[in-house]
């Protein structure tokens, strides 16, 4: 198996202490993350060759970006440095009934600012058998959707398996030009990924039965809308995280996923997951720790079933960690996957 290579932003998230609000805050802690960046980090700690592939400036800043991904073992040899700043994103996490809340600071980022000249995607590519990016990249700036869909149409030629989570991100920009930029984009995906949103925000496709306010999910409603994913765009497959909302400490958590080569037998090409209730402690990074299963599952052959409990195990204890990385190990989702729920000590 090739290295797995992905391409976005990673900036520098700083958080008030606990659950404080932002005119709370007298300081911020200070940690790294992004959505492909956090990726590369699952798929090396499940031991997989992982390359980030990003702009950075040079300064020191910059470098502690640089060293984050290096010290869980992801590859950062082809990440560009030059530019003004590393993006950086506030957080303010929610409790109960009070949600969430993101205030972006990454308007003229060094990847922001990045030339098409900044990437050789053939020598990025070489030995690389799977690339992977998310709709936030593409919604920096028109010259970074161009990159992106440069770099995923190089891949394709290549040979390589491409995947998109749509992440839509209605801060960065509006549901229309995400269709737009995203239309042309996901003609060289193979493995589509989304959240029970962004079908609808990005491409308007609308389950039926359902009230993401509400936590209503309707598993019919969501086997139409990975149908018609695959149908409109020419999917291989196609993954929809399915968050029942309690509030904000409180999840069910499960997914989906449509298998279009695998139509026949008892599944019809559907497949779901068992779900899961979440005392959550941090979501952020929870989609990215699902995709990262998925691309685990899948690029280790794993039956479509396995694949899909591996990614939403994963994606579940995910919520149980602090920061934007999901800091586990194979051995442990395969564990919770097994039916293992019960947070036991181990010694």
């Amino acid at each position: 198996m090739g290295k797995i290579v992905t391409f976005g932003e990673i900036m520098l998230r700083l958080a008030p202490e606990g659950y404080c609000r932002f005119v709370q805050a007298n300081s911020f802690g200070a940690i790294y993350g992004g959505g492909e960046a956090n990726v590369a980090i699952s798929l090396a700690n499940y031991g997989l060759d992982s390359v980030f592939v990003t702009k950075l400036p040079k300064h020191e800043i910059g470098q502690a970006a640089v060293n984050t991904l290096r010290q869980f073992g992801v590859d950062t040899s082809k990440i560009v440095r030059g530019g003004p700043r590393v993006g950086i994103y506030f957080l303010e996490k929610g409790a109960s009934q009070r949600a969430g809340k993101v205030v972006y600071d990454r308007g003229g980022s060094s990847i922001a600012t990045a030339a098409a000249g900044d990437f050789d995607w053939d020598k990025i590519f070489e030995g690389a058998s799977w690339f992977h990016v998310t709709g936030i990249t593409p919604a920096l700036g028109d010259n970074v959707a161009e990159i992106t869909l440069a770099a995923a149409q190089a891949a394709k030629t290549r040979g390589l398996t491409v995947s998109c989570d749509l992440n839509y991100r209605k801060n960065l920009w509006s549901g229309e030009k995400a269709g737009e930029v995203m239309g042309k984009l996901v003609t060289f995906v193979d493995v589509c990924i989304a959240n029970e949103e962004d079908s609808s925000d990005v491409f308007g496709i609308k389950a039926s039965c359902t009230d993401v306010i509400t936590g209503k999910i309707s598993r019919e409603g969501y086997k139409e809308v990975a149908k018609t994913l695959v149908d409109r765009f020419g999917f291989k497959k196609a993954a929809i995280t399915l968050r029942e909302s309690i509030s904000a400490s409180d999840n069910n958590w499960a997914a989906m996923l449509y298998d279009a080569e695998g139509k026949g037998g008892d599944h019809g090409g559907f497949y779901f997951s068992k779900k899961y209730p979440i005392r959550i402690v941090d979501r952020v990074g929870g989609g990215d720790s699902f995709g990262a299963g998925l691309i685990y599952g899948l690029s280790k052959g794993l039956p479509p079933q396995e694949t899909l409990e591996f990614a939403v195990a994963a994606s579940c204890l995910k919520h149980s960690i602090e920061g934007d990385y999901n800091l586990v190990t194979v051995d442990e989702v395969q564990k919770l996957a097994g039916g293992d729920a019960s947070g036991r000590v181990q010694r």
